[in-house]
Parts: C-alpha cells; sequence; structure tokens
C-alpha cells in the first residue's frame, strides 16, 4: 500500500508539471497549426527570469519571503507576454498560411536562436533559486513525506485546466476562438479579426511556457539545455493525448506520469523508455491521440 500510494503521489505531482508545460503548446497547436519547436525556450526564459528575480529578492532587498511566489508568477507573465508577442509580430505574422512542415523548421530554427540569447544574458552558470520551494515545508501522509510546494502543483494544473476550458467553452471570445479553430476562411468572412485571435493565443502559449519554467525553477537547477529537455517530454504528452485538445493534455499527462512513476519505483531502468512506449502504443491503436480529432483536407 505504501508504494501504491508513493505511485499516485508522485504521478500526480510529475503529471500536473507535463500538463503545465504542454498546455502552452497545444492551445498554439489547436488554433494556429503550429508545432511550436520554440516552446522549450519560453520554459527556459520563464525559469530564468523567475530565479533571477527571486534571487534577487532574497540576497539583495530581504524582504518578506512569502512574496516570491508573487515575484514567480509575475516574471513568467511578463517574460512570457513579451517574448511571445515579439515573437508573433515580428516573425510568425509573416508565415501564417505556409505548410506546416516549414513552420516547424521556422520555430526549431527560433529555438536555436533563443537558446544561445539565453546564454548571452544569463550566462552557462546554474541558478538556484530553493527558497519558496522550501519555505512550504513537508507533509507527512500515509508514512511517506512530501514537498507541499510540490503538492501545490497539482492544484495549480488543476486551475489552468479548467480555466483553459471554461474560457474556450463559456466565453464569447472562446467561442469565436473555436470558429477559429474550426474553419479560419468561414470565421474571416464573418468578420472574426483572426490575426487578433492568432496574436492573443500565441501570447497566451508562451506566457503558459514560461509559467511552467517559473513554477519548476524553484525545484531544480535553472541551467542551459533545459528548454530542449522539456520540450521533447511536451511533445510525448500532446501526441498521446491529441494535438490541440485540452482535454487530451491533461490525460496524456496523467497516463504518462502515472506510468513513469510506476516504472521509477517498480523499474527504475525502464523510467525513460516506459515514456515513448507508451506514446508507441498509443499512436499504433489511435493515431490521432486519445483525444484527437481526424482533420479533413480541403483539396
Amino acid at each position: 500500500m505504501t508504494t501504491l500510494l508513493a505511485i499516485l503521489v508522485d504521478g500526480s505531482i510529475y503529471a500536473s508539471w507535463l500538463f503545465l508545460v504542454a498546455a502552452g503548446l497545444t492551445v498554439i497547436y489547436g488554433v494556429m497549426r503550429i508545432l511550436n519547436m520554440a516552446h522549450g525556450s519560453f520554459y527556459a526564459i520563464g525559469a530564468y527570469s523567475a530565479a533571477s528575480l527571486v534571487g534577487w529578492w532574497f540576497t539583495g532587498v530581504g524582504g518578506n519571503p512569502y512574496v516570491s511566489y508573487l515575484l514567480l508568477v509575475g516574471a513568467a507573465l511578463v517574460s512570457g507576454l513579451v517574448v511571445g508577442l515579439v515573437v508573433e509580430f515580428a516573425l510568425l505574422r509573416r508565415m501564417y498560411g505556409k505548410d506546416e512542415i516549414l513552420m516547424v523548421i521556422i520555430t526549431y530554427a527560433l529555438l536555436l536562436i533563443l537558446e544561445d540569447a539565453v546564454k548571452l544574458v544569463w550566462g552557462v552558470d546554474p541558478y538556484f533559486t530553493y527558497q519558496p520551494y522550501s519555505l512550504m515545508g513537508r507533509s507527512t501522509f500515509g508514512g511517506l513525506t512530501f514537498a507541499i510546494y510540490d503538492l501545490g502543483l497539482v492544484g495549480v494544473s488543476l486551475a489552468i485546466g479548467i480555466s483553459l476550458w471554461l474560457i474556450l467553452n463559456k466565453t464569447h471570445k472562446g467561442k469565436l476562438l473555436r470558429a477559429v479553430i474550426h474553419d479560419r476562411e468561414v470565421a474571416v468572412a464573418m468578420g472574426v479579426n483572426v490575426k487578433a485571435m492568432f496574436a492573443v493565443t500565441f501570447a497566451v502559449g508562451a506566457t503558459l511556457g514560461a509559467l511552467a519554467g517559473a513554477l519548476t525553477a524553484p525545484a531544480i537547477s535553472v541551467s542551459p539545455g533545459i528548454g530542449v529537455e522539456v520540450i521533447v517530454l511536451a511533445f510525448a504528452v500532446v501526441v498521446v493525448g491529441g494535438m490541440g485538445s485540452i482535454g487530451g493534455a491533461a490525460a496524456g499527462a496523467v497516463l504518462v506520469g502515472l506510468t513513469r512513476a510506476m516504472a521509477v519505483h517498480l523499474a527504475p531502468e525502464l523510467e525513460l523508455f516506459v515514456i515513448y512506449s507508451v506514446m508507441s502504443l498509443v499512436l499504433a491503436v489511435r493515431p490521432q491521440g486519445l483525444f484527437g480529432r481526424t482533420l479533413v483536407r480541403k483539396i
């Protein structure tokens, strides 16, 4: 029972982190049909921005330590919005309507550029911002000890998932966005400002990526290359769940998270293998993913 509890808790924590990382990626693809390879760089920028700001708060200002949580979120919002809007306006807006493969190449090139830009701005030395992580302390349940900060990520991912679903399904702007998703040409004919929708969508997706990095920063060593590592896992999650589906991203994150937790506790040598095994098995049975819809091609 102790092992089962550990698998459930560890799997839930890892799944919540995976969803935070993959949510922005699946939002951008769902609306814009852009497989954004640069999403990992948004994650890295959010992590570095948060680590720098929180580190300055604790070492330079020495104020109320609980303000650091607001700084984490604030750093993600500012960095994600700024970078997302600049990239969309300066680069992607000129590429709309191009082949999806070309967009993958363009965003991959952007990933390489941003990775070097991160090194130029923050250097190559790792950043440590452990204070928000340790500030919440630890809790014991069922004979196991867990960091409360990690458990808090589960609540944050649930809040973000529910908020995205409500916005898309219960608001006027969300319904307009769904119209753009289903048929861009008809939406334009009906007077929907698709360019503005795209700009907002990409900025939101970039901000979600930066937020995932900022919230992860206290639990890891923020160092060069974290964006490249994350993008591979994010793609695995969205492919399993179905490209462009928020519910699919959540289901894929839970499936991958619990499977990885089982491997870690029962067969550690299979940890990395099982993630891609799950992806392969799902795609073999359902190529569009668990919640993906079959796209109709216009001829």
